[in-house]
């Protein structure tokens, strides 16, 4: 038997891939759904420390002159 990767275009197909199923022509395996991922889950520990304490400083010396800023 061979797997193949389909990807449904029309909503009409699942009705077709059911029948096909059910006359035991094919099998309709379910992809799990991932659940997303948090970023600072994903990204954890992939800078370097000093390079992160750099980031952070800037980061919050930028957000300082952004709220100090006369408009």
């Amino acid at each position: 038997m061979e797997t193949m990767l389909i990807q449904i275009t029309n909503h009409k197909a699942y009705k077709l891939l059911e029948d096909l199923e059910d006359l035991n022509l094919i099998k309709v395996l379910q992809k799990k759904e991932q659940t997303p991922e948090k970023l600072s889950e994903k990204y954890a520990g992939k800078l370097n420390p000093k390079v992160t304490e750099e980031l952070q400083e800037y980061v919050s010396k930028s957000r300082e002159e952004w709220e100090s800023r006369n408009i």
